[in-house]
């Protein structure tokens, strides 16, 4: 690779993965780097004036090629959050944005072919200047997310993002106030929670009515387990991820939780993601054994399926009250 070619394409990288000709002139490219990089294969262009290092089917490349950036759950895919399943292209563009185009094919306009796979979002105050990262904050992804994805899936997000650093106190009393009466889906994320796998199942238990805490200390608080339910079931979601070269390890551990008085369950992430009635039926009967009889509200588990509205929302915060103990944006 020529070095003119490979020091554009470092300019680029350095400032986020896409710059447009003007920025580029002023840090000292000139328009032959460019088109050396170019022909090098170094930088592609998703839009005329810009150029960028991503690879053409990257999504963020295919959001600037559309016209913006990505948000909401594609933001949190980018980001390399929990996500489950295949979401479509979600791409914030400024509320005057025109000429927007096909997400594959920057020759096409978008109003020609609308069904391509894009979800257009025209929340955005105004085009990017001069660089762009191709994703949104991560505050803006997340309250789209809430706002418009599955409440499981929304909650997930947010568990992600408390775990990771992402969002902290702050941030999520931020968040809290953004979503008005859906805040409370706020509140019902954990920065506990150690996977995706578990998080659907920590929400889908508490929604069906039964207590559950997350990532319980034993073994003199050295070790901890992911979900107790109604104190004494200890269930421990796999995730090939994590639990592939453990086996044995994980059948010991279920001893030593079946010792400490402990039901131990073990039901796998593919159990949670699509035979969840079965892992559901294995609790009910587990707690039975324990002299626990539950009713549970399969009503509340298909909510999840939904978007949050205003009635659920409702309906959480008379049963947990106001929130306790986050600081307030203006503190």
């Amino acid at each position: 690779m020529h070095p003119a070619a490979m020091d554009a394409a470092h300019l680029v990288t350095r400032h986020g993965g896409a710059l447009d000709r003007r920025r580029l002139r002023e840090l000292g490219a000139t328009d032959h780097d460019l088109r050396r990089a170019l022909r090098a294969g170094s930088l592609n262009r998703p839009r005329r004036g810009w150029y960028s290092t991503w690879a053409e089917r990257d999504p963020r490349f295919r959001a600037m090629r559309v016209g913006g950036r990505l948000t909401g759950m594609s933001a949190v895919v980018a980001l390399g959050g929990w996500v489950f399943g295949v979401h479509p292209l979600h791409v914030a563009v400024p509320t005057n944005a025109a000429r927007l185009r096909n997400q594959w094919r920057r020759d096409i306009r978008r109003v020609d072919a609308p069904r391509d796979g894009v979800v257009v979002h025209w929340v955005a105050p105004a085009h990017d200047r001069g660089s762009s990262t191709g994703v949104v904050d991560v505050l803006e992804a997340l309250e789209l997310v809430c706002r418009v994805e599955p409440l499981e899936q929304a909650i997930a997000a947010l568990d992600w993002a408390l775990k990771t650093g992402r969002i902290d106190r702050f941030d999520r009393a931020v968040l809290t106030e953004a979503l008005g009466p859906l805040g409370v889906m706020v509140e019902l994320a954990d920065e506990r929670c150690e996977s995706l796998p578990e998080s659907f199942a920590r929400t889908r238990l508490r929604a069906a009515g039964v207590q559950v805490t997350s990532q319980v200390h034993w073994k003199d608080e050295l070790e901890r387990i992911d979900l107790v339910i109604e104190g004494v079931i200890a269930l421990e979601v796999d995730g090939d991820e994590f639990h592939r070269d453990r086996f044995e390890e994980d059948r010991a551990r279920d001893l030593e939780l079946t010792e400490a008085g402990y039901h131990a369950l073990r039901p796998s992430a593919r159990h949670v993601f699509g035979t969840w009635s079965a892992v559901q039926a294995a609790v009910v009967r587990a707690l039975q054994a324990h002299g626990i009889h539950v009713h549970l509200h399969n009503s509340g588990v298909a909510a999840l399926k939904r978007p949050a509205t205003r009635r659920w929302a409702a309906e959480q915060r008379a049963k947990r009250g106001p929130p306790q103990g986050w600081p307030r944006p203006d503190s």
